[in-house]
């Protein structure tokens, strides 16, 4: 019932953001896969006025984690953001297109609710996050991020799972732009990731992709991205881009290659994501 009415609220306000313009004014977005981006140092502009911000990616794979999450389908990750003084709230949603060799399925609805404030070049975020998976357990999630608007922007961010899946997953974050004519800009990440788990289902996994009693722990996964942002109509951006996930570990590579669907830990995908701002 709780994944149904969450499913419905992800529709009803992701038609909404998606309406024409004529209808409801305009402005910016969100990032695929978590949610809210934790504690991204330029995203408040102007906190005694409130925002919506939508956006939608089309990409070759769904990659969470270093986990392939579809295989050899086309997946549609529609995002929809309202914020106000330092608060958010954002939906989240995965549809793939070919889902198992039998169509379309819509098999993911994520919430996130957060509050981000600065300090100086200091900017941090907390948040809850609320998996809605379709087939498995739903998951639960609090994290806490801290980022440094200093070369690179530094951004380090722990999550903690609280339902089916116990654990520790702790990311670094390296980010850089580069401005280029006609205000676009080419945008160049950078993740580096531990995970630790407190649960029975994520364990290590042998050269066979057997899996072992023993639960995983250690370095998890890394992935390096380039994205090239170009503005139109004041309100659009269009963004091309291209990532590679790789694991950090052979032991995280046992992991994800056994968990993937696609029976790999290396994964380049990409994509196109159009994005709104209001």
């Amino acid at each position: 019932m709780k994944t149904k009415m969450i499913r419905l609220l992800a529709i009803l306000l992701i038609s909404l953001a998606f309406a024409p313009l004529g209808a409801m004014g305009a402005e910016e977005i969100n990032t695929p896969g978590e949610g809210t981006k934790a504690a991204e140092l330029d995203t408040v502009v102007d906190e005694d006025r409130p925002e919506l911000s939508a956006d939608v990616a089309f990409l070759s794979q769904y990659v969470w984690r270093g986990y392939g999450l579809s295989k050899d389908s086309l997946v549609i990750q529609p995002s929809i953001t309202a914020g106000f003084k330092g608060f958010a709230l954002n939906l989240w949603g995965n549809l793939d297109t070919n889902y198992d060799d039998t169509g379309s399925k819509w098999n993911e609805t994520d919430m996130t609710v957060s509050y981000g404030h600065s300090f100086g070049i200091v900017g941090l975020e907390a948040g809850y996050i609320y998996y809605a998976l379709d087939g498995v357990d739903d998951s639960k999630e609090f994290y806490l991020s801290a980022g440094v608007d200093v070369l690179l922007a530094p951004t380090l961010t722990v999550y903690r799972e609280i339902a089916s899946y116990k654990g520790w997953y702790i990311n670094l974050g390296l980010s850089h732009s580069f401005e280029l004519p006609h205000e676009m800009s080419l945008d160049l990440g950078a993740t580096f990731a531990y995970y630790g788990s407190n649960n029975d289902n994520m364990v290590d996994y042998d050269d066979n992709n057997m899996a072992t009693s023993d639960r995983f722990s250690g370095l998890h996964d890394g992935s390096l991205s380039v994205g090239l942002a170009i503005p139109f109509y004041k309100y659009f951006t269009v963004t091309p881009s291209i990532a590679w996930a790789f694991p950090l570990s052979s032991s995280a590579s046992n992991e994800m290659s056994a968990l993937s669907l696609d029976g790999r830990s290396n994964h380049v995908f990409g994509g196109v994501t159009l994005s709104m701002a209001f």
